[in-house]
């Protein structure tokens, strides 16, 4: 990394935006705030400074990448304006990461997902599934054993289904994410929980196989690695997991940081 400092890593998503101090692979601090359309470049500079405080002269660098457009426009003018005299990148088409992309149109790919395939494959080899566990969706990411990303799944996320029940469901309501005492639940609480952690576990296990017998890999040859802030909620329900690396994508921000500067 650069010298005598740390790298400012950010992913920005629908539900959240997750911020890391990251040095050589290694998070020092980190944070996740809501992603919230309407807040200004402005708004952002006072939220990180404050979050960084005493740290902020130890950064050397920002790398961000966004599944929401008009909040990286807001990204976009407070690197330019309020941290100018930092060196940056912003993950889009066009920047270097070195995962070839063989999917119909690479830059439908949201960049969260390439950053994760290229820290997946870095860390662990090919070929290699990443399941991110976001609020408002949970995706696979497939790269075989060339190093090539070759495409994925997506499904919605955990909260957002949960959500979507309370709103559908009359006698519904929204409840803790937690794992209940057991898979038969005895009220309509553990119900709901019950069909959020063991239905998702089940269904990531059956993707998981059916992409394991699609790439014809032996399965033991395949990393599985379980990432985003839900997947504690599950991971010990999946057969399908060998590696549970919550700060992925922070990794693979500082790789695509260093190949483009």
């Amino acid at each position: 990394m650069t010298s005598g400092g740390a790298l400012l890593a950010v992913d920005i998503g629908n539900s959240h935006t997750v911020l890391g101090l990251i040095d050589d692979g290694e998070v020092a601090a980190h944070w996740r705030v809501a992603t919230v359309e309407a807040r200004t470049a402005d708004e952002w500079t006072v939220l990180i400074r404050g979050l960084l405080g005493a740290r902020e002269p130890e950064i050397r660098g920002i790398v961000v990448c966004s599944t929401v457009p008009v909040v990286l426009q807001e990204w976009r003018t407070l690197l330019r304006h309020d941290f100018g005299d930092l060196p940056s990148v912003v993950v889009e088409p066009g920047v270097r990461t070195g995962v070839p992309v063989l999917t119909d149109n690479p830059r439908e790919v949201g960049t969260d997902r390439i950053v994760n395939a290229l820290a997946a494959t870095t860390r662990y080899g090919g070929p290699v599934v990443v399941v991110d566990f976001g609020g408002t969706a949970t995706t696979f990411d497939v790269v075989n054993s060339q190093g090539q990303y070759v495409g994925g799944a997506i499904s919605p996320g955990i909260e957002i289904s949960l959500e979507a029940l309370e709103r559908r469901g009359a006698q519904l309501r929204m409840v803790e994410l937690r794992r209940p005492r057991s898979v038969i639940a005895r009220n309509t609480v553990e119900a709901l929980q019950s069909g959020m952690v063991f239905g998702v576990a089940s269904q990531v296990d059956g993707i998981v196989a059916r992409v394991i017998e699609e790439l014809a890999s032996e399965p033991s040859s395949v990393a599985v690695v379980a990432t985003g802030h839900l997947a504690p909620l599950v991971y010990d329900e999946c057969r399908c997991f060998t590696e549970h690396d919550p700060w992925l994508t922070l990794r693979g921000l500082e790789l695509v940081y260093l190949r483009n500067r």
